[in-house]
């Protein structure tokens, strides 16, 4: 009966990878929970497969091999505490630095501490012996796939990295005894790259349609700034950005409002996504048909949110940039292209602003009317969720598109006021804008009492009387109607929407406090809470909406073209025809 490689998916990911950045040694000690993985390997004539009875003996003979030939070395065992005897000689190899990668095998996890033979807890590795440790799911279906190609690249990229050394893998076996898979699929293998690489060495930059996407990102310098232009001129590539992004330069792409149409995939395409900043909001998918992307930070570390990951440059963005601005064939050869797909997506954007009519009073419609008003130089906080979706669709002016701060971090509703009076205190000279709902609000009310606080800050309160955001229509809290404000909402707290407790707070505390609870009220109060002028008080304008009507916002913000919409015939009947002709193009 012939052999080849097992069924078992995470053991052949991890041999396409051995092979992938050529490690061929390997040392295995006899055993049952690794057999897949010794028979596989053992079948394929590429590795150099040794024996060694003795874990302890087949470790240390793993660190003569590597400080010998200086590659990275593979030393495999059964469970039980056969892998208990590489530790010696693993702690040898980090104080060495020495790239030895231990191949362990487990049964379910689950297992561990109910008394079944042979089953321990490697979940835990001494400080000075392995500098990573990655357990591997056994691979049922898509996300378990993915997940053990990270976990299983993030493990042999450590090898090397920052000076490397040992490696520990612990991956799930079933005791599949089916080794009939004859050809080897290859792995999404990850490069990491850094500054001591020859540039010439780096992959290049792909044919086709080139994006930078960016997610939370501290505030840009014009060198920084500067390099990203420069870079989209040589490749013709455009920023999709959000609130937060900061990124304020003429290759900006406000990208959610355009990602939240269900037909409007097809602007999105690209070949290339050079992936930076950190937590993005939910609205800035401009990657869901990207053929690869690269991460761009110092960390180095694998962030694979799109699950197109395959280069990851340990650098500074800027560094970055000017690299490959250089390494362009033209300097400018993209810029026209650049510009082009800068107008096109202003061009749908404008179009679907247009569309916004009668929007319900709600905090949809209040950044509609307020964002392009606020006054220049200001900076601008969100909280999250219904907040930060709603006023990031909306112009800011140009001053403060690259001033604006959102709490994705952690992405919790526990600290956002606080945040923006901690920004308030620090640059007293400007003013600080704050949009907040009731119950990041009053989750946080305390730090109105802070004595630092001057007359700078503007805090924009829309008091629903719950979480509008599990009322909205596709939560799926919303499936429980009015039940859900018992406990999923937490509706009813907090005064109820009383038109007086939070005014007699704020006034109390030395605020300014202004009302509105339709339109005409808030179109009122609007020029005074805009205003650039600094008071001797800070302000605080409490907006009371409901949240059927914020539910029916943000309905109407995703479905501007609706999903049943997206028929050629009909996406021509709802657009107007130079925008039919820009998506044919782009599709094309």
């Amino acid at each position: 009966m012939e052999m080849f490689y097992t069924v078992e998916k995470a053991v052949r990911i991890l041999i396409s990878l051995l092979k992938q950045h050529n490690i061929k040694k390997i040392i295995a000690s006899p055993g049952t929970t690794n057999l897949t993985f010794v028979a596989s390997v053992m079948h394929d004539k590429w590795f150099e497969v040794y024996s060694c009875v003795d874990e302890r003996s087949a470790a240390y003979m793993a660190v003569g091999m590597a400080e010998e030939t200086g590659e990275a070395v593979v030393l495999t065992c059964t469970g039980a505490t056969a892998s208990r005897n590489y530790l010696p000689a693993i702690t040898e190899a980090h104080y060495r630095k020495l790239p030895i990668l231990a191949v362990t095998a487990t049964q379910e996890e689950n297992r561990i501490g109910h008394l079944i033979p042979q089953v321990l807890d490697r979940s835990v590795q001494p400080n000075d012996t392995y500098i990573e440790s990655q357990h591997i799911p056994f691979v049922e279906n898509g996300d378990d796939e993915w997940e053990a190609t990270i976990r299983l690249n993030r493990a042999i990229l450590a090898l090397h990295h920052r000076g490397g050394g040992p490696v520990h893998l612990n991956f799930t076996t079933h005791y599949i005894r089916d080794y009939s898979v004859k050809e080897l699929e290859q792995a999404k293998v990850i490069r990491r790259w850094d500054l001591t690489v020859s540039p010439q060495s780096m992959p290049q930059i792909p044919q086709g349609k080139v994006g930078i996407r960016v997610g939370n990102h501290k505030v840009w310098s014009d060198e920084e700034t500067k390099a990203v232009e420069d870079f989209c001129e040589a490749y013709g590539a455009v920023v999709f950005c959000e609130l937060g992004s900061n990124y304020a330069g003429k290759y900006r792409v406000d990208s959610s409002l355009l990602n939240y149409q269900s037909c409007q995939k097809d602007l999105f395409n690209s070949d290339l996504i050079v992936h930076i900043g950190e937590v993005p909001s939910y609205g800035n998918d401009s990657t869901r048909s990207t053929r690869q992307v690269w991460r761009v930070n110092p960390d180095g570390e694998l962030r694979d949110p799109m699950r197109r990951l395959t280069n990851v440059f340990e650098m500074r963005e800027v560094d970055f940039f000017n690299l490959y601005s250089k390494l362009a064939p033209k300097k400018d050869a993209g810029k026209a292209s650049a510009e082009q797909r800068v107008a096109e997506f202003k061009e749908m954007y404008d179009y679907l602003h247009s569309q916004l009519t009668d929007v319900p009073f709600s905090n949809v419609w209040i950044a509609q009317q307020t964002a392009h008003l606020l006054p220049e130089n200001c900076k601008l906080h969100v909280a999250i969720l219904n907040s930060q979706r709603t006023w990031t669709i909306f112009e800011l002016p140009e001053t403060v598109k690259g001033e604006c701060f959102v709490n994705t971090g952690g992405f919790g509703i526990d600290g956002c006021m606080s945040s923006a009076i901690g920004g308030a205190i620090a640059n007293p000279d400007t003013l600080h804008f704050l949009v907040i709902g009731d119950l990041s609000f009053f989750y946080d009310i305390n730090s109105l009492g802070n004595r630092h606080i001057g007359n700078n800050l503007r805090i924009l309160l829309v008091n629903n009387g719950k979480g509008t955001e599990f009322r909205n229509y596709n939560h799926p809290g919303a499936m429980f109607g009015e039940e859900a404000d018992k406990y999923i909402a937490a509706g009813g707290h907090f005064g109820h929407k009383s038109h007086h407790l939070i005014k007699h707070f704020a006034e109390d505390l030395g605020y300014e406090y202004i009302t509105a609870s339709n339109k005409e009220e808030y179109l009122e109060n609007l020029e005074k809470f805009v205003s650039p002028e600094v008071n001797d008080k800070s302000i605080l304008f409490e907006v009371f909406t409901d949240s059927t009507d914020e539910s029916d916002a943000v309905f109407m913000i995703n479905n501007i073209i609706k999903r049943e919409e997206t028929t050629r015939d009909k996406i021509r009947e709802a657009l107007p025809s130079g925008v039919v002709n820009l998506i044919r193009k782009i599709k094309k």
